[in-house]
This record gives C-alpha cells, structure tokens and sequence, in this order.
C-alpha cells in the first residue's frame, strides 16, 4: 500500500490558497497607489512610497503562506510560479532599498516647498495688512463713518469720535502684523515635524521591507531549483509506493 511522505498538514493547500489571495489583492492595492504616475512630482512620489511601505504586510504574509511546506503537496503548475515569486521577492527588496534615497531627497524637496509657500504667505499677508494700515491712516472721518455704515448693512453709524476708531484700528492692524510671524512659524514647525516623523517612519519601513524581501529569497532557494527537486521526489514517491 502507498505511503505518503508528506509531513504537511492536509490545511498546508488552504494556507497556500490564502496566500495566492492575498498576493493578487496586494497587486490590486499596489497599482491603485500607482496610477495615474506623476513621476517628478515630490509629493505624489513622498505619498505614493508611504502607501506602498505600509501596505508591505499583506504580500510578506502571502508570500509566507505560499511558500509553507516548500515542495510538499504541491501542484504542477506551481514550479515555475513559485521560481517566479522567489525571484520576484529579490527584485521587490531591491527597489524598497531604492526607495530610500528617494524618500531623502522628497524630504528635502517638500521641505524646500513648504518653506517657500510659508514665506510668500508672510509677505501677501503683511503686503494686505500694510495697504489696509495706509488706507486708515489717510481716511477721513467721512471715510470712516462710510466704512462703518457698510459694515452695519447700511445703517447709519453715530460715531462722535472717528479719530478714536481710527486709533483703534490701526493699533488692531499692529498687532495682527505683530502675531503673523510667531504664528506662521508655528505652523511652519508643525508641518516641518509631521514631514519628517513620516519620512522617518517610511525610511526605516522601506529599509526593513527590503531585509524582508530578501530574506524570503533568500530562504526559497529550493523554489528557484523546484524543478529538479519534484523530479526527484517524485521518482522517490514512485519506488516508495511500489
């Protein structure tokens, strides 16, 4: 009577058939995040390999399921597959390492843009508060009591002293130009600390993704000569069973 020389649980074609799954959805998932490509874009590239380090968990956990029980139980189609995944897995490892660089250099780029944007927001807001300080300090107390009917929605205004709410006016203007700079700074280190927080976290995502990928390689030698290897078996099983 045959024998069976398989140590594999009879759940090891679940477990593969999960890990199949799993590896197509990744795929799906993965050129979602790609297209449209905007090459050349900092932001889409910074964003674009956040999302891909992060989403690393779902092929490393198909890949770990597909390669359960290496050659035990396996179907024919399945040799090439699996030499395919094997190599594939190098290759993704790779480009993660590649995207570190990449990452460092978005950073700065971002960087460089924020500070940029943050200065031209400075100087249109202290342009506009300072045009509005020469309008005040040239109105009359016409000008003034026209302002402040418009302001009430077209109802008169008594104002007994127009020089008083000038005054007052210019001191607001003041101190708005006073505060712009502290809190644009403010805001400025905000998003300076969100920017490089992610860039940390998505560097050192895509350098252990990379070690991953390459260590499932690295372990899959016998995927890459399966081929051979089911030959053999199979000859084995064959003069076993007789």
């Amino acid at each position: 009577m045959a024998q069976s020389v398989s140590n594999v649980s009879p759940s090891s074609s679940l477990f593969r058939l999960v890990g199949y799954g799993l590896l197509v959805l990744a795929l799906f998932d993965f050129i979602h995040i790609l297209i449209p490509l905007r090459l050349m874009n900092p932001m889409w590239e910074f964003q674009t390999t956040g999302a891909l380090v992060e989403r690393v968990p779902v092929p490393l956990l198909g890949l770990m399921l597909v390669f359960y029980g290496e050659t035990s139980s396996r179907k024919r189609w399945e040799s090439n597959l699996l030499k395919f995944l094997s190599w594939a897995s190098l290759l993704i490892g790779l480009l993660f390492f590649l995207l570190i660089p990449l990452v460092a250099v978005n950073t700065s780029r971002i960087n460089n843009q924020i500070n940029y944007q943050t200065s031209n927001q400075v100087s249109q807001q202290m342009t506009q508060l300072q045009q509005l300080e020469n309008q005040v300090s040239k109105s009359t107390a016409k000008d003034i009591n026209e302002v402040a009917t418009r302001l009430n929605q077209g109802q008169p205004l008594d104002i007994k002293d127009p020089q008083e709410v000038k005054s007052r006016v210019l001191s607001e203007i003041t101190k708005a130009k006073k505060i712009i700079q502290p809190q644009t700074e403010a805001a400025l280190a905000d998003r300076r600390f969100a920017l490089l927080k992610s860039s940390a976290k998505w560097l050192l995502g895509a350098l252990v993704s990379g070690v991953l990928f390459i260590y499932v390689w690295a372990n899959t030698r016998w995927a890459r000569r399966g081929s051979r290897r089911s030959k053999r078996l199979s000859t084995a099983n064959t003069h076993f069973s007789q």
